[in-house]
């Protein structure tokens, strides 16, 4: 995968018809996002977590937090309709290796308006890429984020307005599955893009558009405060868009 341009675009951005369905839904079922969780965790084996570039200081020296971290931050603004938090704190008991390097760790976000979130990345876990959106009248889980199960087709669960029958027995409305086929896989549409974005400059003289590179930074700005606030003993640290 191109590493460089996936930390731009992000491969799940990339996907329209996932990307539109689950948009919607957000705005139009949750009504006002209250929580957000990511998880991104991936059980390493003994030859990665010695000589992986990602877990060496002087070459990928944020570790979890700047790989697998990315993504749930990523998916996190998403959900926020990409606004920024108010303040991040780390949260306590981050794992690092013998040099210093990040294996896995976790934070908080707030924002102004009491919207929460939390992520934990972990070279140390179980495969797991869940995101869990909550809002006033909806719940929507992702439990493929990053790479889907299947490459042809991406699905999630949404619940709305669930409710308990008489007794608390069961469910009245139960939470449904949905599932979006994809023309092509997530790779190629985020190549497709980086082509379109490229091509608009060379040959149409276009420039550059700002919308990948303001959400590659707001993304970088909290990984950046996350581990502001573990080297500050998890110290909340104010974001400044």
């Amino acid at each position: 995968m191109p590493g460089g341009i996936n930390r731009i675009l992000g491969t799940s951005s990339c996907v329209p018809k996932l990307h539109f369905l689950v948009f919607s839904l957000l705005q139009n079922d949750l009504l006002q996002t209250l929580q957000i969780q990511s998880f991104f965790s991936f059980a390493a084996s003994s030859d990665f977590l010695q000589n992986d570039i990602r877990v060496k200081p002087d070459l990928d020296a944020l570790g979890a937090l700047g790989d697998l971290g990315w993504y749930c931050i990523r998916s996190i603004l998403w959900a926020a309709d990409f606004k920024l938090p108010k303040t991040v704190t780390a949260l306590r008991g981050p794992v690092l290796n013998e040099v210093g390097v990040i294996l896995s760790c976790g934070a908080s976000l707030n924002w102004e308006d009491g919207k929460v979130a939390t992520f934990h990345c972990s070279f140390l876990s179980n495969l797991t890429m869940d995101v869990t959106a909550i809002g006033t009248k909806g719940t929507l889980h992702l439990r493929d984020f990053v790479i889907p199960f299947e490459e042809e087709k991406a699905s999630f669960s949404s619940g709305t307005e669930c409710w308990f029958k008489e007794l608390l027995r069961r469910w009245v409305q139960k939470p449904s599955e949905h599932t979006v086929l994809t023309d092509l896989p997530q790779e190629a549409c985020m190549v497709r893009e980086f082509s379109r974005l490229v091509g608009g400059i060379k040959g149409k003289g276009l420039k550059p558009e700002k919308k990948w590179p303001t959400l590659s930074r707001k993304t970088q700005l909290i990984l950046d405060a996350v581990k502001a606030s573990i080297e500050k003993g998890f110290e909340p640290i104010e974001v400044v868009g």
